[in-house]
């Protein structure tokens, strides 16, 4: 196997729900061009208590190969430089805040947009971002030391998921939810989203379907089907909220990665946790099997916000005994 001799960047999408402007903008936006609320407006998707914090600490801790560390907000400012400075004053400077308006140029009136997807198609043009690098989500993290070829193997991505059949049964009932009026437009989920990507590449009787995990992306695959498919491009990122019938990006990506011969397959790897409505037992017993299990490199915490504040707590302690660090949600 090749060693990896170019360099790898990190991008993590960042929203602070919070922010009185960008609240202003996306209840205007939500009144004005939605019919009805729909889950991909839903306020916890765009929720922050300081989990960037965490992930980008655990980045710095457990991946110091990555070069530079890009984070994609809409005219925000996360703040990190304090607790950077504190853990990792040396790479301060490797961080940087990219805005919306960088990455949608051309595309300015597709802005703003509260959109995931949207975002994740345009991370190819920001400004120096190396031909290899890692996207995550805010509410994703390390939990122990990773190499470079827990992402990309022989200079190509890890494809990280499994095959599975076309979800023909979810879409199925979404269509006779539709037919009998309980809802009046299908809801957006992560599922169909990857579907859709793999039918643009021409994949009928199966599919990769990958998780909620740190995803290696090669930008000139993804930059170069953009270039030569502009149309596409346009009418995905054109929705400012999530919509049934979109693409999601790194199904995109991996679906051209085999395509393009990759074969570099491998699991997830990684731990989810949905401290809504659960109890101090679940919690704990998440972060025992992160801790006990080698092979678990991941975790995925997702809408925190939902939980109670005595298990936001148990998290952030957690997360600090793994990070080795003291730090607080907001």
């Amino acid at each position: 196997m090749k060693t990896n001799t170019t360099p790898i960047d990190a991008v993590v999408a960042w929203v602070d729900g919070s922010d009185p402007k960008l609240l202003e903008k996306r209840i205007h936006f939500q009144n004005s061009e939605l019919k009805q609320k729909v889950p991909g407006a839903d306020s916890t998707r765009f929720s922050s208590l300081n989990e960037i914090s965490y992930c980008i600490l655990s980045i710095l801790k457990f991946a110091p190969f990555i070069r530079n560390i890009f984070i994609v907000t809409d005219n925000q400012d996360p703040k990190l430089n304090k607790v950077v400075q504190k853990y990792f004053p040396k790479r301060v400077s490797d961080i940087s805040i990219v805005d919306h308006r960088e990455i949608f140029h051309g595309y300015e009136n597709y802005l703003p947009t509260f959109n995931s997807i949207c975002i994740s198609n345009m991370l190819w043009r920001i400004k120096g971002l190396s031909e290899k690098f890692v996207y995550f989500n805010d509410d994703v993290f390390l939990i122990r030391p990773v190499d470079p070829s827990v992402w990309f193997r022989n200079e190509r991505p890890v494809l990280r998921g499994g095959w599975v059949l076309p979800p023909f049964e979810r879409l199925l009932w979404d269509s006779i939810k539709v037919f009998f009026n309980q809802e009046k437009e299908k809801t957006a989920s992560f599922q169909i989203n990857q579907w859709n990507a793999a039918l643009i590449q021409g994949f009928r009787f199966r599919y990769f379907r990958s998780g909620h995990t740190p995803l290696a992306l090669n930008k000139k695959r993804i930059e170069d089907f953009f270039n030569n498919n502009p149309k596409i491009l346009e009418e995905n990122i054109k929705h400012r909220f999530r919509k049934y019938t979109q693409f999601n990006t790194v199904a995109l990506a991996n679906h051209l990665e085999y395509n393009f011969g990759n074969k570099n397959f491998s699991p997830s790897n990684a731990v989810y946790i949905q401290p809504k409505n659960s109890n101090k037992s679940y919690i704990n017993k998440k972060f025992r099997q992160c801790e006990s299990d080698k092979g678990i490199l991941f975790l995925c915490i997702q809408s925190l916000d939902l939980a109670s504040k005595s298990d936001q707590v148990l998290v952030s302690k957690g997360l600090n005994r793994i990070l080795g660090i003291q730090l607080k949600l907001k």
